[in-house]
C-alpha cells in the first residue's frame, strides 16, 4: 500500500503543532467526532495534511463550493505531489438544473454541454478510490449526490496484455459494457475507434492521452500510449487497465432488465396521466422515455442517466442512494471546512432537491423514479461517516454538541495579524461618530462596513451619508450576484469608503482594506446578533493590521460580552506570540480586479444597443467555458453571474 508522504520544506508552527498533536491522538483513540476551531489565515490546510500524513486515511474534504474546492485541491495536489489528490463537484455548479416552474409553464432544461473535464475528474476519482488507498478527494457537496454501486462499479475494469489472445470483438464488447461508446471520427474522450487492426481508446477520465492496442490475428501484439493530437507514440506498456468511461455502467443482461423496469414505469404513468385528462403531459412523458430508453438500448447510456439511478443500482423506493462517499470503504477521515455554513448546506439539499423534482414529475417531464435521484438525507450522511474533522472559526452547537465542548485550537497567523480591537459605544448620536471615524479612515485610505438590523436602517444611514457627500453602498440582499460583487470592487478601487448592510457575515466581504467595522443595535437578540455572528462580523476587520470594531449599543448583552471576550483572548494569544518570535502585523496585499466593473458595463451598454441578446449570451458561455476547462472558476463564475442577469431579462422573469 502506498503511503501519503507529505512534501513541503515547512515546518509546523505557532499553534499548529498543539492541533496536529491533539487531532491525531483524538483519531488514533477512534473519536468520531472532532472540532479544529481555526481562525481565517492560520494554516487550516496545512494541519490537515499533516494529520493525513500521520494517520494515513484515505480522506474525503467537503467544502460549501466549487472555488473554494478548486483552492483546496490545488493546495492538497502540492503538498502530496506523489499521491492521488482528486476533484469531485457537482456537473450544476455553473448551469442551471433541470427545472419547470409551473406559474410560468417554464421548463428550464440542464445544459446539454456538459463540462467534460470536470466529468473526466470525477471518474477519475471514482477509480483512484476503487484502485488505490493514498487518495484525498477534494469535493462540493456533490458528495451527497448519488453515484453507481461501487461494487458494480469495481467490476467493469478491464486489463489486456502483450501476448494475450483475444478476439478484437470481445474487446470491443467489453468497452461497450463500461460505457464507452464507438466513434471513428470524432477524438472525444470515452470513445474507442477501430482501424485495421489497431484499436484505439480515448479514456473518459482524461484528454490528453490515447491507448492503442495493435493486433496480429487475434494476438495483442503491441500496446501504447498516443498524444490524441499528432497520434505519435510515447509510451510503451506491457500491460494496460481500462477504466469505465462514466460513472454509470452496467452489462448488456442487467440492462435489459433495468430497460424494461422503465417501460413498465413508463406505461403506468401514461395511464395515470390520461385517466387524469392530462394529455400533454402523458405525451410529453412518452416521448422523453421513449427517447432516453432508445439511446439506452443502443448505447447503454443516455442524457440525464442519473434520473434512473434507482434502476441501475437495482435499489428500492425510498432506499439509501450511493455516493462517492462509499467509495472510501470503512476505514476513512471526512473534513467538513467551513462547518458552520457546510453542515447546514448539507440539511438542505434534500428538500430543495425534492421540490424541484415533484415539479418535473407532476408535469411529466420525469417518471416518479427520478425522486429517487437523490441526496442523501442529513441522517443518511451521517450513518456513511467513519471520523470527521469540522473546521471552522465559529462552530455551531451541533459540532460542540458532538465533542462535548471540546477542540483543538488554531489561532496564530502567520502573517502576525491579531483579531481586532473591540470598543463600546452609546447608540446616541451614533452616526456622527461614525462619520467622525470615517473622515479618520479616509486620510489613511482605509474602507469602512457598517451593519445593521433592518433594510429600512440600512436605507436610512445609506441616504443620510450620501447628503454629507460620503461616498456610499447600499449592499442589500436583492441585488443581484454581480451587482454585489460589483459594489465590493468598487469599494476596493475607491469609488466608495463606505459599505451599509444588513447581513455582512456572508462570503466574499474578507477586504484587507476595511479597517473599521461598526455594527448598530449590537445588544439585540437574533441570529445577526448572537455571539457566533458577531464574532464573524468582527472577523472582517482582522485583515486590516489597523482592524477595529465599534459596537454601538446602550447595554452590553451576553451575546456581546461573548463575542469579546473571546475576541480577546484570542488576541492576547496572538500578541503574546508575535512579541515572543519578533513577528510584527502586516495588513494582507490582496490584487483589485480593475476590469470586472468596465467588462459588465461594456456587456449591458452593448446588449441595449444591438439588441442581439442571444448571440452575446452566447459568446460570454463560450467564455464561461473556456474559463472552467482551465480551472478558472472565479472567472467563470463572474461570467455566469452576467450571463443569468441577461437570460432573466430575455426570458422576462
Amino acid at each position: 500500500m502506498k503511503k501519503f508522504k507529505l512534501k513541503t520544506t515547512y515546518q509546523p508552527s505557532g499553534d499548529q503543532p498543539k492541533a496536529i498533536e491533539k487531532l491525531v491522538i483524538g483519531l488514533k483513540e477512534n473519536k468520531k467526532h472532532q472540532v479544529l476551531l481555526g481562525a481565517t489565515g492560520t494554516g487550516k490546510t496545512f494541519t490537515i495534511a499533516n494529520v493525513i500524513q500521520e494517520v494515513q486515511k484515505p480522506t474525503l474534504v467537503i467544502v460549501s463550493n466549487k472555488t473554494l474546492a478548486m483552492q483546496l485541491y490545488v493546495e492538497f495536489q502540492e503538498l502530496f505531489p506523489e499521491n492521488k489528490v482528486e476533484y469531485y463537484v457537482s456537473h450544476f455548479d455553473f448551469y442551471q438544473p433541470e427545472a419547470y416552474v409551473s406559474a410560468k409553464d417554464l421548463y428550464i432544461s440542464k445544459d446539454a454541454r456538459r463540462n467534460t473535464d470536470l466529468d473526466m475528474m470525477r471518474i477519475s476519482s471514482l477509480n483512484s478510490l476503487i484502485t488505490r488507498n493514498d487518495t484525498i478527494v477534494v469535493a462540493s457537496v456533490a458528495s451527497i449526490y448519488p453515484t453507481q454501486n461501487p461494487d458494480t462499479y469495481s467490476k467493469f475494469f478491464a486489463q489486456f496484455n502483450v501476448g494475450q489472445i483475444i478476439k478484437l470483438k470481445d474487446i470491443l464488447l467489453s468497452l461497450i459494457e463500461m460505457g464507452y461508446v464507438r466513434n471513428d471520427v470524432d477524438n472525444e474522450i470515452g470513445s474507442f475507434s477501430v482501424k485495421g487492426d489497431t484499436l484505439i481508446i480515448r479514456p473518459g477520465w482524461t484528454d490528453s492521452k490515447n491507448y492503442r492496442i495493435e493486433f496480429f490475428g487475434n494476438e495483442i501484439e503491441n500496446i501504447s500510449i498516443s498524444d490524441p493530437i499528432n497520434n505519435n507514440v510515447f509510451e510503451k506498456l506491457r500491460t494496460l487497465t481500462i477504466y469505465p468511461a462514466s460513472a454509470y455502467v452496467s452489462d448488456k443482461d442487467k440492462m435489459k432488465i433495468i430497460i424494461e423496469k422503465i417501460k413498465k414505469e413508463l406505461k403506468e404513468r401514461v395511464e395515470f396521466f390520461k385517466k387524469e385528462g392530462l394529455i400533454i403531459e402523458a405525451d410529453r412523458i412518452e416521448k422523453r422515455t421513449n427517447y432516453d430508453l432508445e439511446m439506452l438500448e443502443e448505447f447503454g447510456v443516455c442524457s440525464g442517466i442519473e434520473n434512473y439511478s434507482m434502476y441501475l443500482d437495482f435499489r428500492t423506493p425510498g432506499s439509501t442512494p450511493w455516493t462517492i462517499i462509499d467509495y472510501f470503504g470503512k476505514d476513512f477521515l471526512t473534513i467538513i471546512d467551513e462547518s458552520h455554513l457546510t453542515i447546514p448546506q448539507i440539511r438542505g439539499m434534500y428538500n430543495t432537491d425534492r421540490s424541484r423534482k415533484e415539479s418535473l414529475v407532476q408535469y411529466g417531464f420525469r417518471l416518479p423514479t427520478a425522486k429517487e435521484n437523490r441526496p442523501l438525507n442529513f441522517d443518511e450522511f451521517n450513518s456513511k461517516l467513519n471520523q470527521t474533522i469540522y473546521i471552522s472559526a465559529t462552530p455551531s452547537d451541533y459540532e460542540l454538541e458532538l465533542t462535548h465542548n471540546k477542540y483543538a485550537e488554531q489561532i496564530i497567523r502567520p502573517t502576525g495579524l491579531l483579531d481586532p480591537i473591540i470598543e463600546v459605544r452609546k447608540s446616541e448620536n451614533q452616526i456622527e461618530d461614525i462619520i467622525n471615524e470615517i473622515i479618520i479612515r479616509n486620510k489613511k485610505n482605509e474602507k469602512v462596513f457598517i451593519t445593521t438590523l433592518t433594510i429600512k436602517s440600512s436605507e436610512k444611514i445609506t441616504d443620510y451619508l450620501q447628503e454629507r457627500k460620503i461616498k456610499v453602498a447600499y449592499l442589500h440582499s436583492e441585488l443581484k450576484t454581480f451587482e454585489r460583487t460589483q459594489i465590493l470592487n468598487d469599494l476596493r478601487l475607491g469609488v466608495y469608503d463606505v459599505i451599509v448592510g444588513v447581513n455582512l457575515l456572508r462570503e466574499g466581504l474578507d477586504i484587507p482594506e476595511v479597517s473599521l467595522v461598526c455594527i448598530l443595535d449590537a445588544d439585540k437578540n437574533g441570529f445577526l446578533r448572537n455571539s457566533r455572528s458577531l464574532i464573524q462580523t468582527i472577523g472582517r476587520a482582522a485583515r486590516n493590521e489597523n482592524g477595529k470594531v465599534i459596537m454601538y449599543a446602550d447595554q452590553i448583552s451576553s451575546s456581546m460580552q461573548e463575542a469579546i471576550d473571546e475576541t480577546y483572548r484570542r488576541r492576547k494569544i496572538q500578541e503574546e506570540y508575535n512579541q515572543k518570535n519578533g513577528i510584527t502585523p502586516k495588513t494582507i496585499i490582496k490584487k483589485v480586479n480593475k476590469n470586472t466593473n468596465n467588462y459588465f458595463k461594456e456587456v449591458m451598454l452593448k446588449t441595449k444597443k444591438t439588441k442581439d441578446k442571444n448571440n452575446i449570451i452566447k459568446e460570454l458561455k463560450e467564455k464561461m467555458f473556456k474559463a472552467s476547462k482551465e480551472m478558472n472558476f472565479e472567472e467563470a463564475a463572474r461570467l455566469r453571474d452576467i450571463i443569468f442577469e441577461l437570460e432573466v431579462d430575455t426570458n422576462g422573469r
